[in-house]
C-alpha cells in the first residue's frame, strides 16, 4: 500500500497526542510534533525513497530514531510505539485532544473521572453539566466546550489543501498510465486552490471508458468502492478520502470540467446567463435546442454567454462574472511573479537550517532577496533571540552578503507583539533591521475590542514592516481569533504595513476573503512562505493559490517588486510617510 507524507506525518501526530495525555517529557512529545510539521508538507515523497532503496535524506529535527519509525511506517503502515499506546489509552481518546479549550491535562480528567472517550459522550456530560464540576473546567469552560464539540460533529471532514495535492497527483498519475487515456484533470474545490478540499473528482477522456473504470477501482489505496457504472464510479480512500471519477466524450470535457469545478453558486449564475440567451448548459455541453453549440473547451462554454475564461480560483460567485463582463478581471499573482520572501526562519530560532542554507535555497527559487526573521525572545519555546543574539545574527547577515551572490538577505525578526501591543523588543535593535514582522503568539482569548485595539498599536509601531498571519487561524485546528480585520485593513493601509499572506499550509492566513478587502482598501501584503526549513519554501504555491481566490495582482504583492523598489516601501514606512 503506498504510504504518503501525511500518513506518516499523521501517525507522528498521534503518538505526540499520546504521549501528551500520558505527561511524558515534552521536549519527546515536541520531537513528535516536529517530526510531523517537517514530514507533512515535504515536497520530497519520502515513500519512494525508501521504497527504491535511498537512505533518507538529512531532514530537520528528524534523527536515527525517528528516520527508523519513517521507515517502518512507510514498510508497515504503523509503528510499534504507535500500536503500544493505543492499547494503554483509550479507543479515540485523541479526538478529543481537537477541541479547542482541552489540552492533554483536561482531557485525562475527563476520560478519568467522567469516562469520557468520544466527542458524543463528552457532549452529553457537558449537556448534563457534569464537565463544570472536574476542577480546572467550571460554566463557562463546559459551554464553550460544548459548542466546540457542536462545530466540529456538525462538520464534514475535510483535508488540508497540501494534504489532499497528496493524494490527488499520484491518483491522476496511476490513470494517466491506462492505455487510450487522453486527458486527466483533478476539478472540484482541489482546482479551485481551497483552503481545504472534502473530496477529488477526476475527470478522464479515454477511448474505451471500462478500462479506466477497472484500473480506476483496482487503485491500491481504495479501501472501498462506494459506486461503479459504466462511465462514473466513486471510491473512498484508507485516509478517508472520498474520490470519484468521470469519464467523459472529449467533445464535451471543457463543460464537465467547468462544472465539476464548480463552485456550485458560481455555476448556478452562468447557467441563468446561458437561460437569458435561450441556451443550456450541463456537465455535456452547451445546447441551443438540442444541438451542442459548444462545450468541448472551457473557454468555449464561457464565450458561449460572452465572457472570457475565469480563472478557476475566482469562481466563487463574489462579482467574477460582472468583472468579466466589463472586461476588468484581474491579472493574478503567479509564483513566478515572486522575487523574495520577507518570512523564514533559522537554526537561530526554531527552524532546522542555517543562514547560509536558506539563503541558498532562496537563491535556488530564483529569489532576489530573503529576509531572515526569527523570533523574539519572548517566544521562550522557539528559542527566540534577545537584542544579544540578534545583534549577533545582524554581523553573520552583514559577512554573509559579503560572500553570497545572486541574492541579498535583509536583516529582521519577527517580533511578538505584547498583550498591550507593545513590541517583543527594543527599538535600539529593531531599528538596525531591514524589516519587522509582528505577530500575536499569545492570548488569542483576547476579547474583540482588546485583541484590535492589541493589533492596531502595534500597527501604529513606526518601525514594523509586515502583520504576520492576521487572525492566527490554524486550519481545523485553532480558530481565529475575535477581532475587527476592516480596521485592521484600514490602519495598515494608512500606515503603510504589509499584510502577511502566509503560505504555511496550517495558516493559508490571510484568508480568501481578507485578501480581497486588502484589495479592496488599498493595502498592500506580502505573501510569505514563514519557512522553518529549507524545504518550507515550496509552500509558496499553495499561499499563491490564496492571494489568487483573494482576486490579488502582482501590483498588490509587495515582494514581487525588485529589491530596490521593496527597500523604498520599507524605507518609506520608517520615514511615516503613506505607502498606498
Amino acid at each position: 500500500m503506498p504510504v504518503h507524507n501525511a500518513d506518516i506525518a499523521g501517525v507522528f501526530d498521534e503518538i505526540a497526542d499520546l504521549l501528551e495525555i500520558q505527561e511524558a517529557n515534552p521536549f519527546r512529545v515536541r520531537a513528535y510534533r516536529n517530526a510531523a510539521r517537517t514530514v507533512e508538507n515535504l515536497s520530497l515523497e519520502l515513500a519512494g525513497a525508501v521504497g527504491s532503496g535511498q537512505r533518507l535524506p538529512k531532514l530537520p529535527g528528524i534523527g536515527a530514531d525517528l528516520a527508523a519509525k519513517i521507515e517502518e511506517i512507510v514498510r508497515t503502515g504503523t509503528c510499534g510505539l504507535l500500536v503500544r499506546l493505543r492499547k494503554e489509552l483509550p479507543a479515540g481518546v485523541t479526538e478529543l485532544l481537537r477541541v479547542p479549550g482541552l489540552g492533554p491535562k483536561r482531557v485525562k480528567a475527563l476520560y478519568r473521572d467522567l469516562a469520557v472517550k468520544t466527542l458524543p459522550q463528552l457532549l452529553r456530560a457537558a449537556e448534563q453539566g457534569r464537565v463544570r464540576e472536574l476542577q480546572g473546567f467550571g460554566p463557562a469552560r463546559e459551554t464553550q466546550i460544548a459548542d466546540a464539540v457542536k462545530r466540529q460533529l456538525s462538520k464534514a471532514r475535510r483535508f488540508k489543501l497540501a494534504v489532499a495535492t497528496q493524494y490527488a497527483r499520484p491518483f491522476a498519475d496511476y490513470l494517466r498510465g491506462v492505455r487510450g487515456v487522453d486527458r486527466v484533470e483533478v476539478a472540484g474545490s482541489y482546482r479551485r486552490m481551497r483552503d481545504t478540499v472534502g473530496d477529488l473528482d477526476i475527470l478522464v477522456t479515454a477511448k474505451a471508458a471500462e478500462a479506466v473504470m477497472t484500473r480506476f477501482a483496482a487503485y491500491p489505496e481504495v479501501a472501498e468502492t462506494l459506486a461503479k457504472g459504466e462511465t462514473r464510479a466513486s471510491v473512498l480512500l484508507r485516509s478517508g478520502l472520498q474520490v470519484d471519477l468521470r469519464v467523459v466524450d472529449p467533445d464535451c470535457f471543457g463543460a464537465a470540467l467547468h462544472y465539476f469545478t464548480g463552485s456550485k453558486a458560481h455555476n448556478v449564475a452562468v447557467r441563468r446567463m446561458a437561460q437569458r440567451k435561450g441556451l443550456k448548459i450541463s456537465e455535456y455541453g452547451v445546447f441551443r435546442g438540442s444541438r451542442r453549440i459548444a462545450g468541448e473547451t472551457e473557454e468555449s462554454v464561457y464565450a458561449a454567454v460572452g465572457l472570457p475564461w475565469i480563472a478557476p480560483e475566482l469562481r466563487e460567485d463574489r462579482g467574477e462574472l460582472e468583472a468579466a463582463a466589463r472586461g476588468e478581471l484581474p491579472k493574478l499573482v503567479e509564483l513566478g511573479d515572486l522575487t523574495g520572501d520577507l518570512h523564514v526562519h533559522t537554526k537561530a530560532s526554531d527552524g532546522h537550517d542555517t543562514v547560509r542554507d536558506m539563503a541558498l535555497a532562496a537563491k535556488a527559487h530564483g529569489f532576489a532577496y530573503l529576509a531572515i526573521t526569527d523570533h523574539s525572545q519572548q517566544q521562550r519555546v522557539a528559542h527566540g533571540l534577545d537584542a544579544t543574539r540578534l545583534a549577533k545574527q545582524i554581523g553573520e547577515i552583514d559577512r554573509l552578503n559579503g560572500e553570497l551572490g545572486g541574492i541579498t538577505l535583509l536583516k529582521g525578526a519577527e517580533v511578538d507583539i505584547l498583550d498591550d501591543g507593545a513590541l517583543d523588543l527594543p527599538d535600539s535593535i529593531l531599528g538596525k533591521l531591514d524589516v519587522v514582522v509582528a505577530a500575536v503568539h499569545s492570548r488569542f482569548d483576547l476579547p474583540r475590542a482588546r485583541q484590535t485595539a492589541r493589533i492596531l498599536k502595534a500597527l501604529d509601531h513606526p518601525l514594523v514592516n509586515v502583520l504576520a498571519h492576521p487572525t492566527g487561524r490554524l486550519i481545523e485546528e485553532r480558530e481565529p481569533y475575535d477581532v475587527d480585520m476592516a480596521r485592521i485593513v484600514r490602519r495598515a493601509r494608512e500606515r503603510g504595513v504589509l499584510l502577511e499572506v502566509n503560505a504555511q499550509p496550517s495558516r493559508l492566513d490571510l484568508t480568501d476573503v481578507h485578501c480581497r478587502m486588502a484589495k479592496d482598501e488599498g493595502a498592500l501584503v506580502s505573501l510569505d512562505s514563514d519557512a522553518h526549513s529549507v524545504h518550507d519554501l515550496d509552500d509558496l504555491r499553495f499561499g499563491i493559490g490564496q492571494a489568487r481566490r483573494g482576486w490579488l495582482e502582482a501590483r498588490d504583492v509587495a515582494n514581487t517588486r525588485p529589491l530596490k523598489e521593496l527597500r523604498a516601501l520599507l524605507e518609506r514606512r520608517r520615514a511615516g510617510k503613506r505607502t498606498a
